[in-house]
């Protein structure tokens, strides 16, 4: 078996190196796993390289009735000896955790795909045993650092760096990449991102087109993206989009195209809080499919409102309205006009991503049952999957090479939840015959999840489900089958730089509100002084009881004029603050300066990690340890100093 060399005297006379200091403090970043996992990669695609006879997928005419390698690849690698000879290590060194062996770690995740030594961990480096030996808190503290370093020096983006970018992978439950068996993907606005303008500019054209052949009026209207951002929610008795926090309190709302005053905001939903199972009025815009919608929604209810709508529609309410709506984009989906045009030229409305197939490579080459999910038809979607993929794939491969099994026209979500007739397609013009049981290198129509657990032996958590919408592809394959998540959401690249961008903005606020609590804190200490003056009884202190009358007065006048004034600018700051991302509602996952939005709420909730594209994979490994981050509370911060506690 081909070997990967690693000179471990090179890697010895990095342990010199001085520890990197930041902010007075020593920065230890433990990526020594991600070093390893990095180099496993490399051996794969190095014996790929050196051997391209090894096996591949063989397909017979369309059906490409291929069966996947599953027995899974030993690593092999060489590890130099203090006298620069070399020591071959390979099966008989290394073994990998299997489904029947695996434990559970600490932070309560599989242990399944880790690779073990089956040496004596002190005896497999013969002379370089000194260096491991000692408390292991010297020891990882040596060892991290030398990886920090090799990481530079080979030119890898370490796991660091790429966490704090506008493509990190940022996760809300710890995720062990090693112990998933098998990774579905969605296609649309996942595996394959279009051109919002022209895609949902189409979407637009087609409903205003229907609504005008209902008897809308339509003329004049125009695609306006920035009016509408995902996350919202429309109410469908009061013709709003409101933008709501974690806890579904309202804090921005737009009539028709209008937005409301904070004031307006209060007398209308100050006594009620969002709720989204109450789907007969709200409507929750879930992925970038929904832009056309609300936006065409918020223009027509401007034309009721103005009186514009002819009576021969019919006596029409908001909800009505949202219904016809709905309607007109229905017909120019299902009509298949849109994606008939779409088809013809793919070139107008798709962004290409040429790391996206390789991600997907790595990802397979680990041994990874790779799935593809979608409720679009098989037509399109190998029309589509050609134009993204095929030219970016190695050695004349095709899409399908990549996946284990396709499902076309999934039904998502009820995909997920119950089961639905299984066809299977048998011909490139896409005909059908019915099928009782999937098989690896499949393409199928309709099907179940549970079917796709039973073909693959696969369950539960060893799966990991990739989408772009919180609820037809991460909350229900969570909630009903406890599948791993993956939520894709373009648009937290442009989110990261405003976020950026308006630092200084938010720090000059944030500066003034804090100033604010501090006249405020005086303010109210006064003003509660004079209260227990004018009822005879001494105020809090003694200083404060015998204030002059006049200085008391004085004294509270200019800090409420301060406080008024402050109070004035903070809410024109307040206003502006997310208008790098969008003017009207501000930041995606931000609502207020404080408080997260309720789409931030949903992600969290339902998606174990969130990125902004499938191909961000590439900055880490297929063997990757997701770590959630400490969650902080209320009463966290500031925390006094070990004994001032009392």
């Amino acid at each position: 078996m081909p070997n990967f060399s690693v000179n471990v005297p090179q890697l010895s006379s990095l342990y010199s190196t001085p520890k990197v200091k930041r902010g007075g403090t020593t920065r230890m970043n433990l990526c020594a796993d991600q070093v390893f996992d990095k180099m496993l990669l490399w051996r794969g695609m190095a014996t790929k390289m050196k051997f391209p006879s090894c096996p591949a997928a063989e397909l017979s005419d369309f059906r490409r009735s291929n069966k996947r390698r599953s027995s899974r690849r030993m690593v092999s690698c060489r590890a130099a000896g203090a006298d620069g000879g070399r020591v071959a290590v390979g099966d008989d060194v290394f073994s990998v955790t299997t489904s029947s062996k695996y434990e559970v770690d600490y932070l309560g995740q599989s242990t399944k795909g880790d690779l073990n030594l089956k040496l004596d961990p002190l005896q497999s480096f013969g002379d370089g045993q000194a260096t491991l030996e000692g408390p292991i808190e010297e020891v990882a503290r040596t060892e991290a650092q030398a990886a920090e370093n090799l990481i530079r020096e080979l030119g890898i983006q370490g796991p660091f760096s790429a966490q704090h970018s506008p493509r990190g992978i940022f996760c809300s439950r710890t995720l062990n990449l090693r112990s998933i068996s098998a990774i579905g993907y969605d296609m649309d606005y996942t595996l394959m991102h279009y051109n919002v303008m022209a895609w949902e500019g189409k979407a637009y054209d087609y409903c205003m087109e229907n609504l005008k052949s209902m008897g809308f009026p339509v003329d004049g209207l125009a695609f306006d993206p920035e009016l509408v951002i995902r996350g919202l929610m429309i109410d469908k008795e009061k013709g709003n989009l409101v933008k709501a926090d974690r806890f579904g309190y309202v804090k921005r709302a737009m009539h028709g195209t209008n937005m409301l005053s904070n004031k307006a905001v209060s007398e209308i939903y100050g006594r009620e809080l969002v709720d989204l199972r109450n789907q007969s009025r709200w409507e929750f815009l879930n992925t970038f499919f929904s832009v056309s919608e609300a936006l065409a929604y918020a223009q027509m209810v401007d034309r009721l409102d103005d009186g514009c709508i002819s009576a021969d529609l019919g006596t029409l309410d908001y909800k009505g309205l949202y219904k016809a709506v709905a309607k007109a984009l229905f017909r120019a989906h299902v009509e298949g006009q849109l994606k008939s045009e779409i088809m013809s030229k793919p070139e107008l409305f798709v962004e290409p991503d040429p790391e996206l197939p390789l991600a997907l490579l790595d990802q397979k080459e680990a041994g990874k049952k790779l799935l593809l999910i979608t409720n679009s038809d098989y037509h399109y979607t190998d029309k589509m999957m050609k134009h993204s993929f095929n030219k970016f794939l190695p050695n004349d491969m095709d899409w399908r090479d990549l996946f284990d099994m396709v499902i076309v026209s999934a039904r998502k979500p009820e995909f997920f939840q119950m089961s639905h007739p299984l066809y299977e397609v048998v011909t490139g013009e896409g005909l059908m015959r019915p099928c009782f049981k999937a098989e690896t290198g499949g393409l199928y129509s309709g099907g179940s999840a549970q079917m796709i657990e039973s073909s693959l032996n696969v369950h539960g958590d060893e799966i990991l489900y990739v989408g772009d919408h919180i609820y037809t592809d991460v909350s229900v394959s969570k909630v009903h089958l406890r599948w791993r998540t993956a939520l894709i959401c373009r648009e937290l690249e442009e989110e990261y730089k405003a976020l950026i961008g308006s630092r200084g903005h938010r720090e000059e606020l944030i500066e003034l509100i804090n100033q604010k609590e501090v006249v405020g804190d005086l303010f109210n200490q006064l003003r509660l002084a004079l209260q227990r003056r004018s009822k005879g009884r001494p105020a809090q202190t003694l200083a404060a009881t015998n204030l002059d009358d006049q200085e008391l007065t004085e004294t509270m006048q200019k800090l409420l004029i301060v406080m008024q004034r402050l109070d004035d600018k903070i809410g024109l700051m307040l206003e502006s603050d997310g208008e790098l991302f969008n003017k009207r509602w501000g930041f995606l996952s931000r609502a207020g300066l404080w408080d997260k939005s309720h789409l931030m709420r949903q992600i969290e909730k339902y998606a174990d990690i969130y990125t902004s594209r499938v191909s961000n994979f590439l900055n880490y490994t297929p063997f990757m340890y997701f770590r959630s981050q400490e969650q902080s509370l209320a009463h966290d911060s500031p925390l006094p100093d070990a004994g001032m506690e009392n």
